[in-house]
C-alpha cells in the first residue's frame, strides 16, 4: 500500500509531475506548437514589413524637409512611449478583436525605431557624395535610389534588428486579443501554471528572435561589402 501511495504521488510522466523541461509536451503538442510559430511569424514579418514601407518615406521626408523633422521624431517617439495595453485600447474601436489589432499597434512601435536609424543613415551621407552625383546629372529620385538609401543602410538595417527582435517580443502581448502567436500558449500556460508549456513557448520566442537577427545580420553583410572593407582597410594601416 505504502508503494502505491509513492507512485500515484511520484508519477513517471513529466506532464502529470508538470516539469518545467518535458520532452512528452513537444511530441504530443507539436501541432499546437507550429500553428502558434507560424502565427507569431506572420504577425512579425507583417508588421515589421508595413512599418519599414511607412518609415522610409517618413525618413525622407523629414531628410529633405528639415522642419518635418521635429514632428516626425517628436510624434513617432511619443507613440513608443504609449504602454502596449494602452496602444491596443485605443486601436481597438479601429480593429476590434483581430489580428490587424495587433499588427497595427506593433507598426506603430516599430515606426520608432526605424525612422530614427534610416533618418541617421541619410544624414550621414556625406555631401560631397551628394553634389558629386548631381554633377554626374543625377535627379533627385535616382540620387536617393542609387546613393543615398544604399550608403544609408547600415544605420537603417540596424534599427530593422532591433524593431524585428522587438515585434518578435510585443507579439506576445497580442494574447490578451487571442492572437499572440506563442504568446497565447505563455498567457494560458500561465494561467494554469503549465510549466512544460510556459517555458517551451518562451524558448521559442527567443530562438525566433535570435535567427531572425542573424539572418537580418547577415543580408545586412550581402548589401553593405564596402563597410566589410573599410574594416579590413583599417586593421591593414594598423
Amino acid at each position: 500500500m505504502t508503494a502505491n501511495r509513492v507512485t500515484a504521488t511520484t508519477p513517471d510522466d513529466c506532464l502529470a509531475r508538470n516539469d518545467w523541461i518535458c520532452g512528452e509536451y513537444l511530441s504530443t503538442r507539436r501541432e499546437i506548437l507550429q500553428d502558434a510559430v507560424l502565427q507569431h511569424l506572420q504577425l512579425t514579418l507583417t508588421a515589421v514589413a508595413l512599418a519599414v514601407l511607412l518609415a522610409v518615406p517618413l525618413a525622407v521626408g523629414a531628410r529633405r524637409w528639415r522642419l518635418a523633422a521635429g514632428p516626425v521624431l517628436a510624434v513617432t517617439t511619443i507613440l513608443y512611449t504609449i504602454p502596449s495595453l494602452a496602444m491596443f485600447s485605443l486601436l481597438l474601436p479601429l480593429y476590434g478583436l483581430s489580428a490587424s489589432l495587433v499588427i497595427a499597434g506593433l507598426v506603430l512601435y516599430s515606426l520608432t525605431l526605424l525612422v530614427r536609424n534610416i533618418l541617421a543613415g541619410l544624414r550621414a551621407v556625406p555631401e560631397e557624395t551628394r553634389q558629386a552625383a548631381r554633377g554626374m546629372g543625377y535627379g533627385p529620385v535616382r540620387l536617393l535610389l542609387t546613393v543615398e538609401l544604399p550608403l544609408a543602410l547600415p544605420a537603417a538595417m540596424a534599427g530593422l534588428r532591433i524593431a524585428t527582435v522587438s515585434a518578435v517580443s510585443l507579439v506576445t502581448i497580442g494574447a490578451i486579443v487571442g492572437f499572440g502567436g506563442l504568446g497565447n500558449l505563455i498567457y494560458s500556460g500561465m494561467n494554469t501554471y503549465f510549466k512544460a508549456q510556459v517555458l517551451t513557448a518562451s524558448v521559442l520566442c527567443v530562438i525566433i528572435a535570435v535567427v531572425a537577427d542573424v539572418a537580418l545580420l547577415c543580408v545586412q553583410r550581402l548589401l553593405t561589402p564596402w563597410t566589410r572593407q573599410g574594416k579590413r582597410s583599417g586593421r591593414v594601416a594598423a
